[in-house]
């Protein structure tokens, strides 16, 4: 595999737990995505549920199943996702990570969490692509992950689906948990198509001020760590992202999912 032949990268939102079961439009997403994309040798996932103040990577050879979730119902805990892991896939990101100035490190006991394994169990129920999570570091800014993203770029070209699994607009303490459809927000569809519409123009350097420059960042993000997986995935290719794929949950919950593959 070339430059010319590289795999995307995508940002995927994972939404609640209960993804990985739902019948739901986003789940029903993951399930095609999949099926339609090249099939990676590898899969590296830059997780909002990974976080460490250093890039770090799971090293284990056979990750476990992390339910870092609490109050979901008993079927979610039950859930495995035994793919195998990638020692030498984490050591090769880790060096292209140093070679860039970013101090990183790998982890050879670290689990997956459900950041990583929700998606891929839609995306990839067969758990056989080795996977490796990469952490997200809240109290870096969006141009520090963009950067990180495209320290692993090489990896693209090397058949490794580099994806950013996070949420588009995330704000747990805002949901609309009444019963039947919620109308969307309008604070959280202006942050969206706000966000949207730098990603598909593929201006990183705007949409990496999102703090300073989006409407309503902090209703639409009061912490960082499920938006800063786009800048990862946007970083390993550049360019323009294309939308795949928009949802909105409870209100205010944005489960849109996006592709990079370079494009100027």
């Amino acid at each position: 595999m070339n430059d010319a032949t590289a795999l995307p990268s995508l940002f995927v939102s994972h939404g609640a737990p209960t993804l990985a079961l739902a019948d739901s439009p986003t789940g029903r997403f993951l399930d095609a995505l999949g099926p339609v994309l090249p099939r990676p040798a590898a899969i590296l996932v830059a997780s909002a549920h990974m976080d460490a103040p250093r890039p770090l990577l799971n090293g284990n050879a056979a990750p476990a199943t992390l339910h870092d979730f609490g109050g979901f119902p008993r079927e979610l805990y039950a859930l495995r996702y035994p793919a195998p892991g990638a020692p030498a896939l984490a050591a090769r990101a880790a060096a292209l990570l140093h070679d860039a100035g970013f101090d990183a490190a790998t982890d050879a006991t670290a689990p997956i969490d459900h950041g990583v394994w929700v998606p891929l169990l839609r995306m990839y129920p067969a758990a056989d692509i080795p996977v490796v999570a990469l952490s997200v570091s809240p109290a870096r800014d969006a141009t520090w992950h963009y950067a990180l993203g495209t320290a692993l770029a090489p990896l693209r070209a090397e058949g490794v689906l580099v994806i950013g699994s996070g949420g588009f607009v995330h704000n747990l303490g805002a949901l609309q948990w009444q019963a039947g459809d919620q109308p969307t927000a309008a604070w959280a569809s202006g942050f969206a198509d706000w966000m949207e519409r730098h990603v598909v123009t593929g201006d990183a350097a705007a949409a990496q001020a999102w703090r300073s420059q989006a409407p309503q960042p902090l209703s639409a993000h009061p912490t960082p760590e499920h938006l800063l997986p786009l800048f990862v995935a946007w970083g390993a290719a550049g360019g323009r992202g294309r939308r795949l794929h928009a949802a909105w949950e409870l209100g205010t919950l944005a489960l849109h999912a996006f592709r990079f593959d370079g494009a100027a």
